[in-house]
């Protein structure tokens, strides 16, 4: 029993870097109904830039925040010079768009600082404690707290403030949104720059437990996608809950079905996807489309 309360506590952590990812995508999709398969490799340039600062002698939470706002300004930049002029064209333009930005800021990053793996700052110090047998470590915790934060504080925004009610409403109709004031390009730049903001702050927590180099958010964006589409793409709430029910069944799967093995454990959460799928296809907290014929 405390094996399995243990991988629970791992699965949580490790799962709350997925939903940090997820958030970041759903954010994007609910603003222009893309998904940007990029979002991961714009957080790992990010995180580069911040080593950099920090290696430059820059203290390491001001290296943290300065390259924060620096995301923000890329993701704003991405949407307004990329995004938007393709914005009209087919779905499966913009997805290879997407796809141009996957592997144009990886190449970027190899290019700027190598393939080597690169020891990356802690959030979070290296203590842990016991509770009845189960280790839960400062990172872990610390990981937990800061998605449960980044939870209330979308919640927050998005529900009672004016800025957030804007957004859900350039979301949602574009046209009608216009037509009462609400500046809808300026709403999806914004969302553009805080996915980006919440993408940095996966890849801060990712760093540290993979260890900095340009190919390291592959794995955790395929985690992502598959934790977005577990809870709902029109739900932040639901792709933290998916993101944390993903962490949980890799950690456990990856134990107690020994079949598997490590290098299928990635089988684990889509598998677990296509479960609920079949029950509900939208998601667990994704919204039903009614269309009056």
């Amino acid at each position: 029993m405390e094996l399995f309360f243990q991988l629970v506590v791992d699965g949580l952590a490790s799962g709350a870097i997925y939903a940090s990812l997820a958030l970041a995508l759903v954010l994007i999709f609910r603003a222009t109904r893309i998904v940007n398969f990029g979002q991961g490799e714009m957080a790992t340039f990010s995180a580069y830039c911040a080593w950099q600062l920090y290696e430059w002698g820059m203290p390491m939470m001001l290296s943290f925040l300065v390259v924060g706002v620096f995301a923000f300004v890329l993701g704003i930049g991405i949407f307004r010079f990329v995004i938007r002029p393709v914005s009209k064209a087919p779905v499966e333009a913009v997805v290879v768009v997407t796809l141009g930005l996957f592997v144009v800021f990886q190449a970027l990053s190899l290019w700027l600082w190598g393939s080597d793996q690169r020891a990356f700052p802690s959030l979070f110090p290296n203590i842990g404690w016991d509770f009845l047998g189960v280790r839960m470590t400062a990172s872990a915790a610390g990981m937990i707290a800061l998605l449960l934060c980044l939870a209330v504080a979308t919640g927050a925004v998005f529900r009672f403030t004016r800025l957030g009610l804007a957004m859900r409403a350039s979301a949602f109709d574009g046209e009608k949104s216009l037509l009462v004031g609400i500046p809808v390009e300026r709403m999806l730049m914004l969302g553009w720059g805080f996915a980006a903001v919440i993408g940095f702050v996966a890849a801060l927590l990712v760093g540290p437990r993979l260890f900095l180099s340009p190919t390291m958010m592959m794995p955790i964006l395929l985690y992502a996608l598959a934790s977005a589409t577990l809870g709902g793409w029109d739900s932040p709430l639901g792709a933290m809950i998916g993101g944390l029910i993903v962490g949980v069944a890799e950690s456990l799967g990856a134990t107690f079905l020994p079949f598997i093995g490590a290098d299928l454990r990635v089988v684990i959460p889509i598998l677990v996807t296509l479960v609920v799928l079949l029950v509900r296809p939208v998601g667990l907290f994704g919204t039903r489309t009614v269309v009056k014929l």
